[in-house]
């Protein structure tokens, strides 16, 4: 059996420690210091002391659901992030960070066909960095209809900005959940969930059957006939911050947001054709 690297070790014991639930006393000061280290905007959540334990402070909900568009031409924006990269792919080569760029068909995975990965050949990509004081929560961008769900064991590399310009590969190398999905029109895109240093867990909650930073060391593919999910479900989130890309079907999406924009879940970020 393959050996699993040392940054899914470490992730996986800081998950142990996230998890922990201290006294009372002792898990105010924890929330209270990672508040006010990384900065957290907690307006629309809970005061940091209700929380009991790290990992719930890092996967809070919002007290009430944000407001958005609910026409099906308006494609928003998955979760509270950075753009750190968008734009058209050449043929199937998407940005990683400005001047490295990686083949989407090996950032997709061997699970999937030539023939499906083809589709988004020359299509749109769009990369949603989550910083660790971001909200960790995703939620559909569309409504749509999940066709597979794969999960690709990997790395824990961090994936912020000194990292993208020193790694190449660095979303290929590591753990991610790949969700291939059709919009209601039809057109085909990927969304994917990419794994950091200390995202212990990767969440899907129409999936249960998905365990990131697990045993696995091969990837597991579940497929789906009925999987149809609404815009703004709130499918899951990451325990820590990290990393979600969206890979579309030329011509599906006309962007209204470029790298280097700050985006809150809810925002329509681009209009589907």
């Amino acid at each position: 059996m393959q050996k699993r690297h040392i940054t899914s070790l470490i992730s996986q014991n800081f998950g142990k420690f996230a998890s922990k639930e201290f006294s009372p006393w002792f898990q105010k000061i924890v929330n209270n210091v990672y508040v006010g280290l990384m900065g957290l905007d907690m307006n629309e959540f809970h005061a940091p002391h209700m929380y009991k334990s790290l990992n719930a402070l890092f996967t809070r909900h919002l007290r009430e659901d944000r407001m958005f568009s609910l026409d099906g031409s308006d494609f928003i924006a998955p979760c509270d992030s950075l753009i750190s990269e968008c734009g058209t792919m050449t043929e199937d080569y998407a940005l990683q960070i400005k001047g490295m760029r990686y083949k989407c068909d090996d950032f997709i995975g061997s699970e999937f066909t030539q023939e499906e990965k083809n589709v988004v050949h020359n299509g749109t990509f769009l990369n949603f960095y989550l910083s660790p004081k971001d909200y960790h929560r995703y939620h559909m961008p569309t409504n749509l209809k999940v066709l597979k769900a794969v999960h690709i064991p990997g790395k824990f590399y961090p994936v912020n900005m000194p990292s993208l310009r020193k790694r190449l590969n660095l979303f290929i190398e590591n753990e991610r959940v790949v969700l291939h999905c059709e919009s209601t029109s039809g057109k085909r895109f990927f969304m994917v969930l990419v794994s950091a240093l200390n995202v212990g867990v990767m969440q899907v909650s129409f999936a249960p059957q998905i365990q990131t930073n697990a045993v696995a060391t091969n990837p597991q593919a579940y497929d789906f006939t009925d999987m149809y999910l609404d815009k703004g479900m709130d499918f899951g989130c990451f325990e820590m911050g990290s990393t979600i890309i969206v890979i579309a079907q030329k011509e599906m999406l006309d962007l209204r947001v470029k790298a280097g924009d700050d985006v809150k879940y809810g925002q329509t970020i681009a209009k589907m054709n």
